[in-house]
């Protein structure tokens, strides 16, 4: 079938060995680089190569950090294409990197050097099934000797497998037509699943379910840890918890997180999660069928999802506890005004547009720093493909152009936003669907918005949420009676796990009992 680009973003999968041996030799004699790729065995002909320069030993340098504080490792990526049999690739200057843009310039160390070559072209992550990578060779760099360094493509990642079950731990891969016909490929949706302490006491009763949604790119298989969490699991399994079943929504998508919605760039999840995935486990996990007995809640990107679910589908979900939401309104994307402003990388007053500070307002990298990053991980040296935060936003918001490939918000060089793209994003802005569309939506969320946010966001999300309270608060026909909650100091889903999920479930089982008198 056809095979479609892949997206790469740096996740950790079970490891496996296989014999594709194909070597990568560096020689740099001061300002000079060179690398060779050979194949001895057949391995897809096309692929993003990856170097990774680690200064520890601790962990192999392709689990590669992508948060690119002042010591991220050093990366470098090519597109490979025409891969054949004993055909060796010389390169010279031809990768590109971050933070150094040549090889040549990475400073004097002892250096793990690792190579990722990454063929999955429906993954969006570098260490994804099925990817080769190579073994870790230590290099010392002095800035003067000659080098020569040998990497052999000889290790790949195992193919996919769900993680082992438990009595009330549940994992599940479920087809889906809609994107497989979208992606032109076969497509699953997955899930964790968590049941209650009572589920096998009565084979006839029905449970109310919660849909989690973790952070950006966050895995089914968070279920997993949360189980194991000794804290949750006595709650859990106490006379007092709700009888809920817990549903752990997938991030992955080809373009890096779906975020459970329909796009033009990803395609159908919004709908195959309604119409595939629902009925699914409603019938194996006894759900009950009604959206009075649905929930959803996160943090980060689950925020975001979780509002953006309560308000596409009000009548299927009966509550939304959103926390530390992404921008719930583009005229704060972050601190870009896509609307307005002129370029994403440099304010109006000449200085860099920062993307993440500590809480007490120290600016830590640059929304400039961050897609340099992302414009190395991703194919075609381009943030759009990266897989990454920015690149993630661009494919879930952003139209597709006429070649089939992500439109881009702005340059991924110079940072120019094309207001085109912007005005298309605004089917995504939250505040502008929730304010044109309060007359018939207002009463069919009467009760349902639950709302979290610190007031020092770490990555300023919570000017957009100060929009889009403003904007509810002016609502009159009906008015709003969304509950907002605002944390002074705080920063970015900065609360305790297990007890912030303990309160939010004893609400929703509040919530429950009201629907239903």
């Amino acid at each position: 079938m056809k095979k479609l680009p892949s997206m790469c973003v740096i996740l950790l999968l079970a490891l496996g060995f296989s014999n594709a041996n194909a070597n990568i030799n560096i020689n740099a004699n001061g300002q000079n680089t060179k690398v060779d790729v050979t194949s001895t065995q057949s391995i897809p002909s096309e692929g993003r190569l990856y170097l990774v320069f680690s200064p520890s030993a601790e962990e192999e340098p392709r689990f590669y950090s992508a948060w690119p504080t002042s010591n991220v490792e050093p990366l470098f990526a090519k597109d490979i294409s025409g891969f054949k049999v004993n055909e060796t690739h010389s390169f010279t200057h031809d990768f590109i990197g971050f933070p150094y843009k040549k090889m040549a310039q990475i400073p004097s160390n002892k250096w793990y050097v690792q190579a990722i070559y990454d063929t999955d072209f429906l993954d969006s992550r570098i260490n994804s099934p099925l990817n080769f990578y190579s073994n870790v060779v230590e290099l010392d760099l002095d800035g003067n000797s000659d080098i020569a360094l040998t990497l052999n493509l000889e290790k790949q990642i195992a193919k996919e497998s769900l993680p082992k079950e438990a009595q009330f731990l549940k994992f599940d891969k479920v087809p889906s037509q809609l994107l497989s016909d979208f992606w032109q490929n076969e497509m699953f949706l997955r899930v964790g699943v968590i049941l209650p302490k009572t589920y096998y006491d009565n084979p006839s009763h029905k449970f109310p379910v919660v849909f989690d949604i973790g952070g950006y790119h966050a895995r089914y298989t968070r279920a997993k840890n949360l189980y194991e969490n000794d804290a949750f699991k006595a709650f859990w399994f106490s006379d007092d918890a709700p009888q809920m079943v817990m549903i752990f929504l997938d991030g992955e998508a080809p373009l890096g997180d779906s975020y459970q919605i329909d796009s033009q760039n990803n395609g159908p999840y919004g709908e195959a999660n309604m119409v595939e995935l629902l009925p699914y486990l409603t019938a194996k996990y006894k759900l009950v069928d009604d959206g009075n007995s649905r929930f959803t809640t996160g943090c980060s990107t689950g925020g975001w999802v979780s509002l953006a679910l309560q308000l596409f589908y009000p009548e299927q979900f009966n509550g939304a506890w959103s926390f530390s939401a992404d921008g719930v309104d583009f005229k704060y994307f972050q601190l870009v005004d896509i609307y307005s402003d002129n370029n994403a990388f440099i304010n109006e007053h000449g200085n860099e547009r920062p993307s993440y500070r500590a809480k007490d307002g120290e600016i830590i990298f640059s929304i400039q720093r961050e897609i340099m990053m992302e414009n190395v991980i991703g194919r075609e040296d381009s943030f759009a493909f990266s897989g990454g935060q920015w690149g993630g936003w661009n494919a879930v918001f952003g139209p597709k152009k006429q070649n089939g490939q992500p439109s881009v918000i702005w340059d991924p060089v110079t940072g120019e936003i094309d207001k085109e793209v912007a005005k298309a994003w605004e089917d995504y802005d939250l505040r502008l669907y929730t304010q044109n569309n309060w007359a018939t939506l207002g009463p069919k969320l009467a009760g349902k918005l639950h709302i979290w946010m610190g007031d020092m966001d770490n990555f300023y999300l919570n000017n957009a949420m100060n929009l889009y309270q403003n904007m509810l608060e002016k609502q009159e026909e009906p008015k709003s009676d969304a509950v907002f909650t605002w944390e002074r100091g705080i920063g970015h889903c900065d609360y305790k796990k297990v007890p912030m999920l303990k309160k939010t479930l004893l609400q929703m089982q509040q919530r429950i009992s009201k629907s239903t008198n």
